[in-house]
C-alpha cells in the first residue's frame, strides 16, 4: 500500500482543521495556505471528504470548512479511505479482488494477511486527536 500525495493532503487538511477550526468555519483559502497546497487540488480533496460526511461547508463571508465531529472520532483510516478507496498492502489481497487464482497454493499469502492487518490496525486506530498530541515527538 502507497499512500498517494492526494491521501496525505487529507490527512493535512483535517488536521488543520482541527487546529483551526474553534468554533467557527476555516476558509479554504487559508488552509491551502498554511499548508502548501494548492486550492484547487484542496477542492477535489474536500468534496471526496464532504461526500463521506468528514466534513461540514458553509457559505458565505463567514463560510468555510471545519469537521462533522471531534479530532478523536476520526481514524487515519477512515479518512484515507474517501481519498485512497483501497488500503490492502498487496494487490494478492485488494478490495478490488485482482485474485491471481493461485491463494490456496501460494506460500506468501497469509503473510500479505499479516501485513494487511498489522497496517490497517495503526490506520483504524489512530485518531487524529494522536496526530495532533503526538505533533512530531513519537517514538518508535
Amino acid at each position: 500500500m502507497i499512500v498517494t500525495t492526494k491521501g496525505k493532503n487529507a490527512l493535512k487538511f483535517m488536521v488543520d482543521l482541527s487546529l483551526y477550526q474553534g468554533d467557527k468555519y476555516v476558509r479554504l483559502k487559508d488552509v491551502a495556505q498554511r499548508e502548501g497546497i494548492s486550492e484547487k487540488y484542496l477542492e477535489h480533496i474536500v468534496s471526496n471528504l464532504q461526500r463521506n460526511k468528514k466534513v461540514l461547508s458553509a457559505r458565505g463571508a463567514n463560510g468555510g470548512y471545519r469537521l462533522a465531529k471531534e479530532p478523536k472520532e476520526y481514524t487515519v483510516g477512515e479518512i484515507l479511505k474517501c481519498i485512497e478507496n483501497d488500503l490492502s498492502s498487496s494487490n494478492c489481497i485488494s478490495e478490488a479482488g485482482n485474485d491471481c487464482g493461485r491463494r490456496d497454493q501460494c506460500i506468501c499469502y497469509p503473510l500479505w494477511i499479516k501485513l494487511d492487518k498489522a497496517i490497517n490496525g495503526v490506520l483504524d486506530y489512530t485518531t487524529l486527536q494522536d496526530l495532533i498530541d503526538w505533533d512530531g515527538n513519537i517514538s518508535i
